[in-house]
């Protein structure tokens, strides 16, 4: 039926898809999956899809509720009370915040959901959001689907963002609504400390605005461990956050995060939830709870492991003649295109750094206007695979120079 309905002449494309460019990894993804179906051995560094086993106790705990007859059925679209409280429970400890988890914390099915269904909960057609450029994509497409304007603020580091917020606010009509942070970054691993979130405060409460804080990669840090905005005092009057088990946890294809703070701003995301999911499968709520309340050493060793591979990618990559910046955070890495590829534009680049090495990133202008001239890189592969696409990329290089 779609193939006949998409075939008849005369019929207009939906709204809501004329919206929505392509995802930033389809067509990479596409051509790396056409690459492999032929036999290529692709090393696949553009999508963050973590390869980490679950913690053997939170798969324990996993199994164990699934084979209780009653965890078939309908679970709570707030998520289930142990795992709200495991979610304050983990904010207390990591960053000293208290919160309600009757009124201040919602579970969601990751993430991005979280933060899509916020946009859709708080937003209205005509409203106007700031937004960094480049970013994830649901960020922007989030509020875009609801119908909201995005006024997008170059943000190739905190302070440019920061900075920008003030000329945004002067000139956007109406009024903007409320301002996205994403720290650790993705795509650009950027990240900030309470002094910047101190501003970010103080400039939303100045101009009237809601935060939506993104922090899903807030447990891998090399350095200083990234710290939360609800730290700030009074930050809870006007700012929400996303987290996630998906990466720290090893637990993306499980699919369970949590929004937190504001208790306006949750009410309304969890009135949207109870209309549209009734939250994860239950027995992926109980695991979810066990890792946060339980032995944190795998967290650690997700760490360690992100870490290695980041060192053994930049120098790599920087021995092969790409030098790559150093990330404090996250598992990305993000790089200026080689300067012989540079007019070609990152798409291009990345097709053809595919096509003729084997290797797959992401180009930086799937983040936004932005991100062009740069890509991003995920640190999903072992520092074997990390070192077998170095050595390609290095033939790929001087193959153009030559």
């Amino acid at each position: 039926m779609p193939e006949i309905v998409k075939a008849l002449p005369g019929l207009p494309d939906f709204h809501q898809i004329r919206r929505l460019p392509p995802y930033v990894f389809e067509p990479i993804k596409k051509k790396a999956a056409e690459l492999k179906a032929k036999g290529v051995d692709v090393v696949d560094l553009s999508m963050g899809n973590p390869d980490l086993p679950l913690p053997a106790h939170v798969m324990d705990k996993l199994i164990e509720t699934v084979r209780k007859p009653r965890s078939n059925r309908y679970s709570a679209s707030r998520g289930i009370p142990g795992l709200r409280k495991a979610f304050a429970g983990y904010y207390q400890r990591r960053f000293g915040v208290r919160l309600d988890p009757d009124r201040e914390v919602v579970a969601t099915l990751g993430s991005k959901e979280g933060f899509a269904n916020l946009a859709h909960a708080i937003s209205a057609p005509g409203d106007v959001i700031l937004a960094p450029n480049p970013s994830y994509p649901i960020h922007a497409y989030g509020f875009i689907m609801a119908g909201a304007t995005i006024r997008h603020i170059r943000a190739l580091s905190a302070e440019e963002y920061l900075s920008g917020l003030g000329r945004a606010v002067r000139y956007s009509t109406p009024a903007p609504i409320a301002m996205i942070l994403c720290y650790p970054s993705n795509p650009t691993a950027e990240t900030v400390d309470l002094d910047f979130y101190k501003e970010a405060v103080a400039f939303a409460r100045a101009h009237g605005l809601y935060i939506l804080s993104d922090i899903a990669y807030s447990e891998i840090w090399f350095d200083n461990p990234p710290p939360s905005i609800l730290e700030i005092d009074g930050a809870k009057d006007i700012a929400v956050e996303v987290n996630t088990l998906s990466k720290s946890w090893s637990m993306a294809g499980l699919r369970v995060g949590c929004a937190v703070g504001n208790e306006r701003l949750i009410a309304a995301l969890a009135r949207v939830k109870s209309y549209l999911d009734y939250g994860a499968y239950t027995p992926i709520q109980v695991a979810a709870a066990a890792a946060l309340n339980g032995p944190q050493e795998h967290v650690d060793e997700v760490r360690d492991i992100y870490r290695a591979r980041r060192d053994t990618l930049v120098d790599a990559f920087g021995r092969a003649g790409w030098s790559i910046p150093v990330p404090k955070a996250s598992m990305f890495a993000w790089a200026p295109i080689p300067e012989a590829w540079r007019e070609a534009g990152s798409m291009a680049f990345c097709q053809k750094l595919l096509e003729a090495a084997g290797v797959a990133v992401s180009p930086g202008v799937g983040f936004g206007e932005y991100g062009e001239g740069f890509v991003r890189f995920a640190l999903v592969e072992n520092e074997h695979r990390i070192r077998q696409a170095a050595r390609a990329v290095k033939k790929f290089l001087s193959d153009k120079v030559s």
